[in-house]
């Protein structure tokens, strides 16, 4: 870090102690009433991203950070560490998991760096390869990190068209569980199939969460010119058929390609 940075870091690092000593509201927050603010700052940054504007990821970046000064100073408060104690800590730990870079262990690839990350791991008394996994993570990226983290040690699919298969497979599954009308049954099967999705999108180099959102965003945005163009004819879509919203779906699909 220049001494231009450093100085900037610690110019941060003195407004937080400021704001924690002095404003009413930073007085007030624990790690609990941040916890909510700072899922909601990550999501922030993670829109930024998929919109590929890094004027707010930037800005977004610098509001994640002063969450980690936060809980820091909080931590520093309790007596449970600093900010230093949190980079000494980040610093130590990437030496250690990149004995290729900061030893004399050889590696090929991505892969070998991977596999020798997860033995590292659990040689510092990790109990799984899936111990690392956040209970609170939402569904969808957790099942990524899962058969990521599967990944790591072996315990993969040959080839994309063998995991396809086991698409069908599920989807097979599904459609015999909705026959015998058994919601519990159907639920554990239509996870099956979400999950198995989730693996064949990784074999393809999908983003399965990212490809879901950027859905997400277009059906979004086809929806509101369906409303404006509903509107713009006198209409509102409450008071129009399936079929003439359709018609100005597809008209709309035509025009809107995000």
């Amino acid at each position: 870090m220049s001494t231009e940075n450093k100085k900037s870091f610690a110019d941060l690092v003195q407004i937080m102690n400021e704001l924690r000593e002095q404003c009413p509201w930073d007085k007030k927050q624990t790690i609990h009433t941040l916890r909510s603010m700072t899922i909601e700052e990550t999501y922030e940054l993670g829109d930024a991203i998929i919109e590929n504007d890094w004027q707010n990821i930037k800005e977004e970046l610098g509001d994640v950070l002063l969450h980690i000064l936060f809980y820091s100073r909080i931590a520093s408060e309790e007596k449970q560490f600093t900010i230093d104690d949190v980079i000494d800590g980040i610093a130590k730990k990437l030496i250690h998991r990149h004995p290729h870079i900061y030893g004399d262990v050889r590696v090929n690839d991505d892969t070998d760096v991977k596999r020798n990350w997860e033995k590292i791991k659990q040689a510092e008394g990790k109990k799984s390869v899936l111990s690392g996994v956040p209970n609170s993570m939402n569904a969808l990226p957790k099942a990524i990190c899962i058969q990521e983290k599967a990944k790591k040690v072996g315990f993969e699919w040959e080839n994309k068209e063998d995991v396809f298969k086991k698409v069908e497979e599920e989807i097979n599954e599904l459609q015999e569980a909705v026959a015998s009308n058994n919601q519990q049954h159907i639920e554990e099967e239509f996870g099956d199939v979400l999950f198995s999705l989730v693996n064949f999108s990784r074999f393809l180099n999908i983003d399965a969460d990212l490809a879901l959102e950027k859905v997400n965003k277009k059906f979004i945005a086809r929806f509101k010119k369906m409303e404006e163009v509903a509107t713009a004819q006198g209409k509102h879509l409450t008071e129009m058929s399936l079929q003439e919203m359709d018609a100005i779906w597809n008209e709309v699909k035509k025009d809107i390609h995000c």
